[in-house]
């Protein structure tokens, strides 16, 4: 049972937190903007374990789609189902169990917020298939990874009513601009990632944002970068959020300026370090967004 535990463990990335933490900063700070403030700790709680299961229960669909071309990527051919020590079906059952207990979080929400994690359910488990048909996939990914945001809004203002009336209630126009402009950040991380793994990507066959950019990879990182900053900023202004949230937007704005530094020469080393590091400026945007409401 240890070894079968560290193997399950190896298979949802847990020695790697970095993977949710891209997925829970834009989700609290959505969840504190909807509530305007502190949303209680069961929602904070929901929102936490949520994101770390259905990240990790992304992970076991992931590597059961990509198993075939995982063995032919340095960085992903030890992966447990790559390498054959967790079955397909084990994964899949882990993976399973895992999305059905961040479902039963959802339960004790609302009607609105159940509604939409069937659809981010839907968006999580066409990802991993799109990278074999669409030429920017990172884009489905992006919209995965901010779903979180509506989800949040639902989840503190949303009511009792089973029906997409009661969800468009519930998530302002705000919410889904917030969204979408997240999605620009998710587009930004992600193609560092790709970067990485160019070489192989191009030699298997699989699409991704670094391969359809190409030599115009790192700049429109940067673009991607500046969209998400600019766009949060103005977004937060528009929601209420004052200078501190501003301060907070600063901060991230250094950090992409330092992941140039780090992916200009597009090293795997520098890319790759600039993805994981990610998750900070993502903090920095929430950081600003909890203080400016918390200091009102």
């Amino acid at each position: 049972m240890p070894a079968r535990l560290a193997l399950y463990l190896n298979l949802i990335r847990w020695d790697r937190p970095a993977g949710w933490l891209l997925l829970l900063w834009p989700s609290l700070a959505a969840l504190w903007i909807a509530a305007d403030g502190f949303p209680g700790w069961h929602l904070t709680l929901v929102f936490v374990l949520g994101t770390i299961l259905m990240r990790s229960a992304g992970c076991c669909v992931n590597d059961v789609a990509d198993r075939d071309f995982d063995r032919h990527v340095k960085r992903t051919a030890n992966r447990p189902v790559t390498s054959g020590a967790v079955s397909v079906k084990e994964a899949l059952a882990v993976g399973a169990v895992l999305a059905l207990a961040a479902f039963a979080l959802v339960l004790t929400t609302n009607p609105p917020t159940i509604l939409l994690s069937v659809a981010a359910l839907a968006v999580t488990l066409v990802y991993p298939y799109a990278k074999r048909v669409v030429s920017m996939p990172q884009a489905v990914l992006g919209v995965a990874f901010s779903f979180g945001i509506p989800m949040a809004f639902s989840a503190a203002q949303g009511g009792t009513a089973w029906s997409l009336a009661a969800v468009n209630a519930a998530v302002p126009w705000q919410a889904w601009a917030l969204l979408v402009s997240n999605l620009f950040w998710v587009l930004a991380y992600d193609t560092e990632y790709a970067m990485v793994d160019r070489d192989d990507d191009l030699r298997i066959g699989m699409k991704t944002s670094a391969i359809t950019l190409g030599r115009w990879d790192v700049a429109a990182v940067m673009g991607f970068y500046s969209a998400y900053l600019v766009s949060w900023a103005l977004l937060g202004r528009a929601l209420g959020l004052g200078t501190v949230f501003l301060l907070g937007i600063a901060a991230a704005a250094a950090q992409a300026a330092w992941h140039h530094a780090m992916i200009r020469t597009r090293s795997r080393d520098g890319c790759f370090k600039a993805f994981r590091l990610n998750h900070w400026l993502g903090f920095a945007v929430f950081v600003g967004v909890a203080l400016d409401l918390g200091l009102r």
